[in-house]
């Protein structure tokens, strides 16, 4: 006898449908809804594009191995560092929430910042982020938490369609003074075009747009917010 092929067709088709269900389920099971730093710090996460972030700004004060970073409060030892540090924003735990710390550049550059799986963005790899949103002059708008619970008025073009809910954690500035909460979100990326300074990315609550730091790269002892990307 033979073989039926338009059975052997719609076997093929039956195995294939069933592959495919089955590797979509398993990636989309492989991306947590929540991930909880060392701390004890719980963050949603957000598919945008090929890629998956944190929601919230980072807050941990420990690597991801346990070992406690350095919280650093004098500006005078903030001026001379050239090793990791972090600090909450004008000394005050209470910032903590929800904006998150804010870490010098060499903190990630440890590879252990962020929980296991997870790293400092590059600044190419924001920049996949920022062209998947329609590019830098509109994505700020996509990326900002809407309203002005957080940000000051105006905050500009908001909608947070993309839910990746970007927070104006201000800075800390190389001379350890910081600025701008409410105003400003500065986020690093682990990039470095040459000694002493980064590359970073910036929003504000009077522009639509996402600064992309290469004219104007910032000095690494500055204070930044930090989002993760999963590996």
């Amino acid at each position: 006898m033979k073989p039926n092929k338009l059975i052997g067709r719609y076997s093929l088709s039956i195995f294939v449908l069933f592959f495919v269900l089955l590797t979509g389920c398993k990636k989309e099971k492989d991306i947590p809804e929540t991930v909880t730093d060392i701390d004890g710090n719980i963050y949603h996460t957000v598919t945008i594009g090929n890629q998956v972030w944190l929601v919230e700004n980072y807050k941990s004060t420990k690597y991801n191995d346990g070992t406690p970073m350095p919280l650093v409060t004098s500006n005078t030892e903030w001026i001379n560092l050239s090793t990791p540090g972090y600090c909450w924003y004008d000394n005050d735990i209470a910032n903590k929430e929800p904006y998150g710390a804010l870490y010098n550049w060499y903190a990630g550059q440890t590879g252990k910042l962020c929980p296991t799986g997870w790293h400092v963005p590059s600044d190419k790899e924001w920049t996949a982020l920022t062209d998947f949103l329609g590019g830098e002059g509109i994505a700020g708008g996509i990326l900002k938490e809407a309203g002005t619970s957080h940000w000051d008025t105006p905050n500009t073009g908001a909608t947070d369609e993309s839910g990746f809910t970007a927070l104006p954690g201000g800075f800390r500035g190389a001379q350890g003074t910081c600025y701008y909460i409410g105003y400003w979100c500065q986020y690093w990326t682990s990039t470095s075009p040459f000694e002493s300074v980064a590359y970073y990315r910036q929003m504000a609550a009077d522009s639509e747009g996402v600064d992309n730091g290469k004219g104007n790269a910032i000095q690494r002892l500055c204070g930044l917010s930090v989002r993760c990307l999963m590996n």
